[in-house]
């Protein structure tokens, strides 16, 4: 409520400036540099805005699209485009949760980057993985279901190369052999159903299924490419180059209910792709659903079978029952929420030999629906939950969930932490409970001071050159005496650990020595420093003791 939160979070203070032209937005402290403020106008809004509880950046947040694209999006964009609602907008603003975290959710990723589409070949008999070009060649697909797969994979953002594990343009995977010469002009086409077309008439830039209805491409093949962008995480929108959903499409012109109907109903004019093993023809979503999961790489691979090897794949019939059974049961990412036997199935949990096992002796009728999704939810919860272990004070006995949190040189459990008043019960509840992380954890101040300290004095920085130098390169260049640099360095290797400054790298005292970080004369002198953080051995009891102590 408007009149709560106005007490509780105050009203908006000045957050800076906007300039008409060329539509740009700074800071206060932007302003001044750049002479629109005066020094004194610029104080004296930088105290308004720190006395109402923050100063403020008004620059737009900013998400990157993927790990491959440069493509940036503000915040502001994702509220438009329904990806993100206002709530989550306000807590981003907020601090209350990171650009990363948004980006990182599998109900935004999918729009930014998509999902995986058909990426390559997996030989069953000898355990090979091909790129669609290599099959081709090999004689395991036909040039016809190979250029489909490829339009399909241009027209979702990339084309793939599975063996590398690389996301290329066409232009890329022209150059690098991942696809032949012969098809690059019908692949550029293809990859204009991200970039957009150009409307002959107008000159804009216009999307696929505007081209599609303006006769610019012909209808079998732009329904095949709008299917497998729907298939792998929605319609591309060409301008603002990310996925957006139906709803939205249909309200930039991108989709229409005529389309949606086509679509919706799995008829010959969508079914555009073939199953080699089955010869059936299928839709991009059922090929998809046909395909295997690359441990490593995580892309999607489209397995082939000899002729008298067994193929694995569910039918139509099994996948509408497995879809249409849900539960709210389901821990790990699943946790809260109502989800389908079926996406539980092909989630990270599950390995490809288990699913493969429970499908079929599902089909076989030894396992009951009932008894299919308690084992699914058995799986998940044994790979989401850790040993528990009891912690009893005089207070409280409570059961928690001993995850573990990165030290200095090992692992801290959370009941080790607790032990040491470094957390309290309830945060410790509050992580069994799942209510908060154990990485929004590690980064608490209160806490992160006693996991890895604060800085010590990592290196050297001359004013007149601007260059950073290592303690070692100072006192090489006569900047530190040795007496100042062995005691800096000491100290260092008493907090942990030695600092490489140059290249930002914490290293142990014989990490440092190999890499030339220190002189290899004042080994022994910081491996007895180190000591402070490992321990002292105690020469009667063989005990490991502190520094203190020793």
């Amino acid at each position: 409520m408007d009149s709560v939160r106005k007490y509780l979070e105050g009203t908006n203070s000045i957050a800076g400036v906007y300039i008409q032209f060329p539509k740009e937005t700074l800071s206060i402290h932007q302003a001044k540099s750049r002479g629109l403020l005066t020094p004194g106008t610029s104080l004296v809004l930088l105290e308004a805005q720190a006395a109402t509880g923050f100063v403020i950046d008004p620059r737009p947040l900013k998400i990157k699209r993927s790990r491959e694209s440069e493509k940036i999006f503000t915040v502001s964009e994702l509220v438009e485009s329904k990806i993100i609602d206002e709530k989550l907008c306000r807590d981003i603003s907020a601090g209350k949760v990171t650009v990363a975290e948004v980006s990182e959710m599998d109900s935004v990723r999918k729009y930014l980057e998509g999902t995986n589409s058909i990426a390559g070949v997996y030989i069953q008999s000898t355990k090979e993985t091909l790129s669609i070009h290599q099959a081709k060649s090999r004689g395991l697909l036909t040039p016809g279901t190979s250029l489909v797969l490829l339009e399909a994979q241009a027209a979702t953002g990339f084309v793939i190369d599975p063996v590398n594990n690389k996301k290329l343009s066409v232009d890329e995977a022209v150059a690098q052999g991942v696809v032949g010469k012969e098809w690059k002009e019908k692949l550029l086409s293809a990859e204009r159903a991200v970039t957009g077309y150009k409307d002959p008439y107008t000159g804009n830039t216009i999307s696929l299924f505007q081209a599609l209805k303006k006769d610019l491409i012909v209808k079998d093949h732009g329904i095949r490419l709008l299917e497998a962008q729907i298939a792998t995480g929605g319609i591309i929108d060409p301008v603002h180059s990310h996925r957006v959903p139906v709803q939205v499409a249909y309200q930039r012109g991108y989709f229409d209910e005529e389309m949606n109907q086509i679509l919706s109903d799995p008829g010959d004019d969508t079914k555009g792709f073939f199953d080699p093993n089955t010869k059936e023809n299928l839709t991009y979503l059922q090929l998809i659903e046909r395909c295997i999961t690359d441990p490593v790489t995580g892309l999607s691979l489209l397995v082939i079978v000899k002729k008298g090897e067994f193929y694995f794949f569910v039918d139509e019939a099994t996948k509408l029952i497995l879809k249409s059974t849900t539960t709210t049961k389901a821990g790990g990412k699943y946790k809260a929420t109502t989800v389908s036997l079926w996406d539980l199935l092909y989630s990270k949990y599950i390995t490809e030999e288990k699913r493969r096992d429970l499908v079929q002796q599902f089909k076989a009728g030894t396992l009951t629906i009932e008894h299919f999704m308690e084992m699914i939810l058995t799986i998940i919860q044994q790979q989401t939950t850790t040993s528990s272990t009891t912690t009893v004070t005089s207070t409280i006995t409570a059961t928690t969930e001993d995850k573990t949190f990165k030290g200095i040189r090992k692992d801290v459990t959370v009941s080790e932490l607790v032990e040491s008043k470094i957390i309290d019960e309830k945060l410790c509840r509050d992580i069994s409970a799942g209510k908060v992380t154990v990485a929004e954890v590690s980064e608490m101040d209160s806490v992160r001071k006693y996991l890895e300290g604060t800085n010590s004095i990592a290196g050297v920085y001359i004013q007149s050159t601007k260059e950073t130098l290592s303690i070692h390169q100072a006192k090489s260049r006569g900047l530190l005496t040795p007496g100042t640099s062995l005691v800096l360095l000491e100290a260092q290797a008493a907090t942990g650990f030695v600092i490489d400054p140059v290249n930002n790298k914490k290293l142990s005292v014989d990490e440092a020595v190999a890499q030339g970080v220190v002189g290899k004369e004042w080994k022994e002198k910081l491996l007895s420093t180190e000591r402070a953080v490992t321990g002292y051995k105690d020469p009667y009891t063989g005990n490991t003791i502190s520094l203190f102590q020793a």
